[in-house]
């Protein structure tokens, strides 16, 4: 038994059973930290639908945004951090190559894990010993280009390293049909047209699973039921996956997820605990008081 990280492998699933389109708002839980925009527990809204590709999903999610962002605020220009984000529908798109080629100035579509550590250490790059060519990349783009996204954007065609359960891309099979949406310098949305081939899923697979035995604890297992249920058929499916708390710090207009969560991971009070161990107080004269109580107490015993 465990906290699942996605909704994702089970509503595929269904896909699989038959339903056409399916949907579900969860909780979802990763260990990666707490910050501005992190929190372990976070709502998330998947939804899938057959016979869809990544092209139709970017126009279905722009439409939907903008949707919520009219019915909210009665305009599809948000502010936030003093930035004024226009959600409108035709939002630009850009491949991740393209994006660390311009903002990075190096060209990583073709190099390989030991050209990337390279890279890193010519870009001051932090990166860990475990990490594949996906992560690598993706350290870069992080450090390069994440921020320069401010208005919403979708960046497109992923590597076959950064995306295991994705589609290749039918123009370049060494990319993925993937895109994420990118607003105010981060991550809202995650998509995809599903990876529907069970002998090329079960391949990803097993590189993840040679990822985490070199220390990858972010890299997935082999999942062998949920091959089994591709080799039954998946139609063409498109999915994506949007962050409900981070949506909701933009459309309010909020800085840190924590102003958006009921009950947010928050770090002790200063001092608090030794208020509690002191019954109230925290001052070292009512500690001295509590211990004089006590002495009382057991003397009135004897």
């Amino acid at each position: 038994l465990y906290l699942r990280v996605a909704n994702e492998l089970y509503l595929k699933r269904l896909i699989v059973s038959g339903y056409d389109g399916v949907f579900e708002f969860a909780k979802d839980f990763r260990n990666e930290g707490m910050d501005k925009t992190h929190n372990p527990e976070f709502t998330q809204l998947e939804l899938y639908v057959a016979y869809t590709d990544y092209i139709w999903m970017m126009d279905f999610a722009e439409r939907m945004i903008e949707k919520v962002a009219l019915d909210l605020n009665g305009t599809t220009v948000v502010e936030v951090d003093g930035k004024k984000i226009d959600f409108k529908a035709g939002w630009k798109r850009i491949r991740i190559m393209d994006a660390i080629k311009e903002y990075a100035g190096v060209d990583v579509h073709n190099m390989d894990e030991e050209e990337l550590r390279t890279t890193c250490k010519k870009l001051n790059v932090e990166f860990e010993p475990g990490m594949g060519r996906g992560k690598l990349i993706d350290a870069i783009f992080s450090a390069f280009c994440e921020d320069k996204f401010v208005q919403p954007t979708f960046l497109i065609d992923y590597p076959v390293e950064m995306s295991p359960l994705t589609k290749r891309c039918r123009y370049d099979d060494t990319l993925t049909e993937r895109f994420e949406i990118f607003v105010n310098g981060h991550e809202l949305a995650n998509a995809y047209s599903e990876l529907n081939d069970p002998i090329d899923q079960l391949e990803r697979f097993k590189e993840e699973a040679k990822l985490k035995m070199k220390g990858d604890d972010e890299a997935m297992f082999v999942d062998y039921d949920f091959v089994r249920a591709l080799e039954y058929g998946m139609p063409p499916t498109a999915g994506i996956g949007i962050g409900i708390d981070r949506l909701a710090m933009l459309m309010l207009g909020q800085r840190t997820i924590q102003d958006v969560l009921f009950f947010p991971q928050m770090r002790p009070e200063k001092g608090l605990a030794d208020t509690y161990a002191t019954g109230g107080s925290s001052n070292e004269e009512d500690k001295e008081s509590g211990k004089n109580c006590e002495k009382a107490g057991k003397n009135s015993e004897k």
